[in-house]
């Protein structure tokens, strides 16, 4: 009984969440197609700092669900983003919310939201530094 509930529940979600998934398929083949491939190599120089750095800025400022991401991530390894920009990405985009912040701010407090923005941020450059030195050492 409780097995076919979260299996319901489990569909529901997915249904909800496909329209979500198409959009950002749409959006990123679009973008793919119209942004030329040097533009990458200009914005992600090779250096991990400022890769990172940007990476992490950029997914600070597009928030998104993390569905959505992995796909929109993928695309960018493929274009010769690094990794380490990727993963700097994927992580501010699912926790720093520069975007819905004047709205964390009303539910939580001005303090509380600024100072959980700011650690995520800087998380996210520390988690995709030692996702390298992972990959590395591996």
């Amino acid at each position: 009984m409780k097995i076919n509930g979260a299996l319901v529940q489990t569909f529901g979600a997915i249904k909800m969440s496909f329209p979500t998934l198409i959009g950002i398929l749409l959006l990123t083949s679009f973008i793919i197609t119209v942004v030329p491939s040097e533009l990458y190599a200009c914005v992600f120089v090779g250096n991990y700092f400022v890769d990172a750095l940007f990476g992490a800025i950029v997914g600070s400022i597009a928030a998104g669900n993390p569905m959505t991401s992995y796909v929109l991530s993928g695309e960018l390894l493929e274009r010769g983003v690094s990794i380490i920009a990727v993963t700097a990405f994927l992580v501010t985009w699912v926790t720093v919310g520069i975007v819905q912040l004047p709205a964390e701010i009303i539910m939580l407090g001005k303090k509380f939201a600024i100072t959980r923005n700011i650690v995520s941020f800087v998380s996210a450059i520390i988690i995709a530094f030692l996702t390298v030195i992972t990959l590395i050492l591996l």
